[in-house]
């Protein structure tokens, strides 16, 4: 469905034409006008008319309508096709969750198709409109906000992530409560959610070195004017901080696995040991009254009057000399 449709001149709103083709040649004649139309998971059949009307490549409207697609950018011969997955934080559940932006840009127009939800098309388009010296310059600086706003997210995203394995961190570590049997389940929920994470900004980097390299890949780039790389790289800039905060973040809890795992074995080797010592002391007694068990007249040897508290004895002993030997060497 469209959700938003509007003509853009000098950088201020006008509600476009209800014909998609007299609003694309309207703002074609005036020259520095564009249409941005702005979609929320259309179908096929309500995507035909904006792909007929703006002559969209159909690889591109493809990948468009089925989504699930990797950030990337292509060029073709009228317009620019990029991805975009904006990932957010849900604070109640404390997961990531992300969505996808697929932008379509030309000479005079801009489409955006939205799948997922809280996308930050909305409030990009609200600042776009409050600042006309900005959106005078065309729709390279509609690509441009889009793409500064997800990645913003993207920091965000990535210091409530830093927040949350701080956390996890403490719990694991801490002497009193070393982890629960649950806390190897939580920290590999966490790693797929820096996955997921690394999935949606580790791609981007190439798309974003195409635009912002002047001399490079970007130079071959239609519709980004020289003047409008400084701003990509800018972004770009900040998608390598994501990057290296977000490989940092995968390091740590991997690490923290392999420790938690380590603890997991050493207390398992302190419990065998405790049991192995109970087990041992135990097994004194028992052998002593195997033997004589079965005697029932003064016992043992048949007839020593003291000889029943002489065994009782020795086995008390016997097990205070076990108890101190295996409390001194950590086994109790």
């Amino acid at each position: 469905m469209i959700v938003d449709c509007a003509i853009y001149r000098h950088g201020s709103r006008t509600e476009g034409p209800e014909d998609l083709s007299d609003a694309l040649d309207t703002a074609r004649a005036e020259g520095d006008a564009f249409v941005w139309i702005g979609l929320h998971e259309p179908t096929e059949q309500e995507f035909d008319l904006v792909t007929a009307e703006f002559g969209l490549h159909p690889l591109a409207v493809e990948d468009a309508l089925k989504a699930h697609q990797r950030p990337k950018l292509e060029v073709f011969d009228d317009s620019l096709f990029l991805v975009l997955k904006p990932v957010f934080y849900e604070p109640d559940s404390d997961m990531v969750s992300t969505g996808e932006v697929m932008i379509f840009i030309g000479d005079a127009f801009v489409v955006t198709v939205r799948h997922g939800q809280g996308s930050p098309l909305a409030p990009v388009r609200h600042r776009l409109e409050a600042d006309p010296e900005k959106l005078r310059h065309g729709p390279t600086t509609v690509l441009y906000s889009i793409a500064d706003a997800t990645v913003d997210q993207y920091l965000e995203v990535a210091t409530e992530l830093a927040t949350d394995l701080e956390v996890l961190e403490a719990e694991v570590f801490s002497p009193t409560v070393g982890g629960t049997r649950h806390t190897a389940s939580r920290i590999y929920t966490f790693k797929r959610q820096i996955l997921e994470f690394r999935r949606a900004t580790v791609p981007l980097a190439v798309p974003l070195s195409r635009l912002s390299d002047p001399g490079g890949a970007g130079a071959g780039v239609p519709f980004v004017t020289e003047k409008a790389q400084p701003f990509f790289r800018d972004v770009n800039d900040h998608l390598t901080r994501v990057n290296e905060a977000v490989e940092g973040l995968d390091r740590l809890v991997s690490d923290i696995l392999s420790a938690h795992l380590a603890q997991m074995s050493v207390r398992q080797n302190d419990d065998m040991r405790k049991i192995s010592a109970w087990a041992a002391m135990a097994a004194v007694p028992t052998l002593i009254a195997g033997i004589y068990g079965m005697n029932f007249d003064h016992m043992p040897e048949l007839h020593w009057v003291w000889s029943y508290p002489t065994v009782l004895l020795g086995m008390v002993v016997l097990e205070i000399l076990l108890y101190r030997l295996f409390k001194r060497r950590g086994w109790l």
